[in-house]
């Protein structure tokens, strides 16, 4: 199987939703909420995504500057498809767009923290969340 990478593909919200359902991390978005998807799409500036064929199955979403910080808000890969380095490809193609000095920067979920540590990021002690609806 041979994995392509594109960072100009366009991403539309109902591709985005069924990747982020057969990776798990539908768990976590607001996969029934489509709007959500089509603004979290059009307002990332940063997306690489993983094709086999002409089927999604990975992506890394993220916001950024380009030159300071890059959030990557989403990685998400195909259950399908995991173990196989596509998430980690999915980094590195993300890092190759930024300045060479740019942090990149995620919150992960609660079945992938022990992913990030091999791959070379640090665990960092304080990151804060305000959710919404909090006054």
């Amino acid at each position: 199987m041979k994995i392509a990478y594109s960072s100009s593909t366009n991403i539309s919200a109902d591709q985005a939703i069924d990747l982020y359902i057969r990776s798990t991390l539908g768990e976590r978005r607001p996969i029934h909420n489509r709007k959500a998807f089509e603004n979290m799409y059009k307002y990332a500036n940063l997306i690489i995504s993983a094709w086999d064929g002409d089927k999604l199955v990975g992506i890394a979403r993220s916001l950024t500057d380009f030159s300071y910080v890059a959030y990557l808000s989403d990685l998400a890969v195909d259950v399908q498809y995991q173990k196989q380095g596509i998430g980690k490809q999915l980094i590195e193609k993300t890092k190759s767009d930024l300045e060479p000095e740019c942090m990149l920067v995620l919150l992960a979920a609660p079945k992938a923290r022990e992913y990030y540590g091999p791959l070379g990021f640090e665990q960092h002690p304080s990151a804060w969340i305000l959710k919404k609806g909090v006054k």
